[in-house]
């Protein structure tokens, strides 16, 4: 999946980026605090995501690692992170308060599995979300499988956004989404 993001043209990541974007903003609808992802290398990029939440003045968080694990954060200013993407400054978040959740992965499938990087950073954070918190995976269409597989302890998605489409894995907690 890493040679298949990396293989993408500029104008072709720039045009697939746009798609999941308003894809994405249709998703989360009146979500009042979204945490998302700061996308770094051949991810699909989520700067415009953000600009476009934070224009619709959702607030938006984004993760940060600490000694205790993964948690939200405001972003005032970024810092260079010692794993890769930047992350906020600002005051760590109650995750009770998130609305919804942006996840980055490396493949999807249609039941809302995910493939991580391998940190399991994802997986500790989102069973402290409310029940009702939206989960949404977001990727490049070809980054959707047929099966992901899975461990007790990996953390499922309630939909995956692509620049195709969206895909309602369907839900296994709390009230239906937002």
């Amino acid at each position: 999946m890493r040679r298949a993001r990396a293989r993408l043209g500029a104008e072709d990541r720039v045009a697939r980026a746009a798609s999941a974007t308003t894809l994405l903003l249709g998703v989360v609808g009146e979500a009042g605090t979204v945490m998302v992802f700061y996308s770094f290398g051949s991810e699909l990029a989520t700067a415009g995501l953000v600009r476009r939440l934070e224009d619709a003045e959702v607030r938006v968080l984004l993760p940060r690692l600490s000694p205790e694990g993964m948690e939200a954060a405001e972003a005032p200013a970024l810092e260079t992170s010692g794993y890769g993407p930047m992350e906020p400054t600002g005051p760590a978040v109650d995750p009770a308060e998130i609305d919804a959740v942006v996840v980055p992965g490396l493949a999807f499938d249609g039941e809302g599995r995910r493939l991580g990087y391998g940190g399991g950073h994802y997986d500790r954070f989102l069973p402290q979300l409310r029940e009702d918190a939206l989960r949404i995976g977001l990727g490049f269409d070809f980054q959707v499988v047929e099966e992901v597989p899975s461990e007790a302890w990996d953390e499922p998605v309630d939909i995956v956004v692509t620049d195709a489409g969206v895909i309602e894995a369907g839900r296994t907690r709390g009230a239906p989404p937002l």
